[in-house]
């Protein structure tokens, strides 16, 4: 029996994709109890991505910021780490109290919240 020709390729296809104006990654990597350069995981990271997509969402910016987990990042010692793309921002210590700060300063007014940045 013959196949069915494939279907035609959709034109443009690539650029229906979404145009994030930032895509955020938070390191979420766990190392075991007691490692010497810690990890993010243990100190939280993983509910502060569920509050970053939660602020996300409640600020209506799920066109514009896409917030992502990732292992890790590097700097472990400079606590929860976090960089937003593409402009290569760095956040370090981030907790959830800073994310509304974030969420306004950064992601809707587009200025880096300074006391958080640190070198990648």
């Amino acid at each position: 029996m013959a196949r069915a020709p494939a279907p035609p390729a959709t034109p443009g296809y690539i650029w229906d994709m979404p145009n994030w104006k930032h895509h955020v990654f938070i390191c979420t990597n766990q190392r075991p109890a007691g490692h010497p350069k810690g990890s993010c995981g243990e100190k939280g990271s993983p509910n502060l991505v569920a509050a970053l997509k939660a602020a996300v969402e409640e600020h209506e910016l799920w066109g514009t910021v896409k917030v992502s987990s990732s292992s890790c990042l590097g700097p472990c010692a400079k606590g929860t780490t976090m960089v937003v793309y593409p402009e290569g921002t760095w956040y370090g210590g981030v907790t959830e109290a800073d994310l509304p700060e974030l969420v306004q300063q950064h992601f809707v007014g587009g200025e880096r919240v300074a006391r958080l940045v640190i070198d990648g």
